[in-house]
């Protein structure tokens, strides 16, 4: 562990950007993944059509193509971000279907007649969805979404591809530098993951305990 300890002030920077890409990432992905999730709710068919046509194209495309085509592609168009930006910005994207696709299952585990009553009250598909059904689909995606972030916590390593210093550039750093040490700075990176992946882990286990007290 030399390699970590003598270098520890450019490790916990990488470390510290990886956090920060999780977080800004989580809730870039947390706020569009809700409107496309009401979008793929909406009693209007074009709305349906352009989330689902959102939340397959997305998913369907390589984390890498998203970097690249935000990274290296925009600023051909004169739209450019720096690297950084560009990662939260792909990041966010990159999981905001999958957001929204766990926020949809919650909202189709409500009992419709929750809906029913709510329109027989006379509100509004706005008022029933974030007044009625939004706080009870909570409760049960809690789990789906923190395995979301888990995965979004590992997607941050593709940011090293473009010049982003997190983790995974701060490891082939040192590996340069030490070469003979190359197995022991791996697990050392891979231990700073453990250290956000795991917590996310025993939340969502909590979570899940609690939810099936609840029910």
């Amino acid at each position: 562990m030399n390699a970590i300890l003598t270098n520890w002030d450019l490790v916990l920077q990488g470390f510290l950007t990886t956090l920060q890409l999780l977080a800004v990432g989580a809730l870039g992905a947390i706020l569009i993944g809700t409107v496309v999730a009401f979008l793929r709710i909406s009693p209007i068919p074009a709305l349906r059509l352009i989330a689902t046509s959102y939340t397959e194209l997305i998913r369907n495309t390589p984390l890498t193509l998203v970097f690249f085509l935000i990274i290296v592609v925009l600023p051909v168009l004169d739209l450019g971000v720096n690297s950084k930006i560009g990662a939260f910005i792909a990041l966010s994207v990159y999981t905001s279907p999958f957001i929204a696709e766990a926020l949809r299952s919650g909202i189709n585990g409500v009992p419709l007649g929750q809906a029913e009553a709510a329109r027989s009250l006379g509100m509004q598909f706005s008022q029933t969805v974030t007044i009625i059904i939004l706080p009870q689909a909570m409760r049960m995606v809690v789990p789906p979404l923190i395995n979301v972030i888990i995965a979004l916590a590992k997607n941050t390593s593709v940011a090293s591809g473009f010049l982003v210093v997190e983790l995974v550039a701060i490891s082939k750093t040192l590996v340069n530098r030490h070469g003979s040490e190359v197995i022991m700075i791996l697990l050392g990176i891979a231990l700073f993951y453990l250290l956000i992946t795991i917590p996310l882990g025993l939340i969502a286990n909590y979570v899940e305990r609690k939810v099936a007290v609840l029910r």
